[in-house]
């Protein structure tokens, strides 16, 4: 596996595919040329499809966790409430989830077509059927200039730095005030960015590693979402089943305080698993759009996609393999910090 992330990296690296009479030779003679397929593709001022791909990930990765997590929660708090046939209703909302994208993703365009599928359903009780376009539409509501971008992730990181510096702030007055252990987060759930800033402003006692409590906080910040989250809610709603003890029978203020103070509290760490896996499906995601949508809508495209239009109809491999190396760099920005995480959390239990 690692060989070929080599080999691809080197050929990003290359002009494989600028030639065509070279792109699909039994020996092709590959030229150095540096980082010149990524200048291409974050700067070239004529081909601005990948940029625009990154913006429809982007947007699609946040309303596909939103969409499973948010669901997800729910169908687990429905289910929690002891209705009859909870084992029949869990099996359907898990089958989904045994469903290729594949077949998710052609049936629910079988569902959605112009001519068909839930458009015809109101004529089932004497209304007209609808019009909606659904997978075909090119109806824009919102439009998003790629330019915005760099200008974005700066005001993001800003708010993040604010954010980490107020609880360092909040941490090191609880500190001083000895009530660490009940009220006060604690260095560790404050993070090591949060840490140095509050190590910095008050001074925080010392503390050894037995005596904090063990935890990992972090977050994650279009498109083809409804068919995704279809079948990915299931997972969401599985995990927050398995993951919570059932509230004591009472009245609904009470049984509302339990769920915001102890239960949904306890699902942190199952919550932070799904959306980490949530988060790696949708920047990777292919088949799904594929299967509804067809390679040559550029209104949905991703850079899976393109990686693939690029590298097996255009042959223009090294730029293939350069937004594969980007994908990889996407997908290991979710990953890595999440099994660090969890190798330390093992190691110091």
């Amino acid at each position: 596996m690692y060989g070929f992330i080599g080999r691809t990296a080197w050929v990003s690296l290359t002009n494989w595919g600028a030639d065509a009479s070279q792109a699909l030779a039994l020996n092709p003679k590959l030229e150095f040329i540096g980082f010149a397929n990524y200048d291409k593709l974050f700067t070239s001022l004529i081909d601005t499809r990948f940029r625009q791909d990154l913006v429809n990930t982007f947007f699609f990765t946040i309303f596909f966790l939103l969409g499973c997590l948010v669901l997800g929660l729910g169908l687990a708090i429905l289910l929690d409430q002891k209705v009859r046939f909870e084992g029949l209703f869990r099996t359907i909302f898990l089958f989904p989830f045994a469903l290729a994208f594949i077949v998710t993703g052609t049936v629910w365009r079988w569902m959605l077509q112009p001519q068909g599928g839930v458009n015809v359903l109101p004529e089932l009780v004497g209304l007209p059927r609808l019009t909606f376009p659904w997978v075909t539409t090119r109806q824009q509501i919102w439009q998003f200039d790629w330019n915005s971008v760099p200008a974005f992730f700066a005001g993001a990181a800003a708010l993040v730095l604010l954010w980490l510096a107020w609880r360092a702030w909040r941490s090191s007055r609880r500190t001083r005030a000895g009530v660490h252990g009940r009220l006060g987060p604690g260095p560790r759930r404050l993070g090591p960015v949060g840490h140095a800033l509050a190590s910095s402003c008050f001074p925080i006692p010392r503390r050894t590693a037995s005596t904090w409590p063990s935890s990992a906080s972090f977050s994650l910040p279009y498109g083809r979402c409804r068919a995704t989250r279809w079948r990915s809610t299931w997972r969401a709603c599985a995990a927050s089943q398995n993951s919570c003890a059932r509230p004591p029978a009472s009245t609904a203020r009470r049984r509302f305080q339990v769920y915001r103070h102890v239960i949904l509290p306890m699902l942190g760490p199952i919550t932070l698993s799904a959306m980490i896996i949530l988060g790696h499906i949708s920047l990777k995601i292919f088949d799904l759009i594929w299967a509804m949508a067809g390679a040559d809508n550029a209104t949905t495209d991703v850079p899976a996609l393109l990686m693939y239009l690029r590298s097996f109809r255009a042959n223009r491999f090294a730029e293939g393999a350069a937004i594969a190396i980007v994908l990889l760099i996407m997908v290991a920005t979710v990953i890595i910090p999440y099994l660090r995480a969890s190798l330390k959390g093992e190691v110091e239990r």
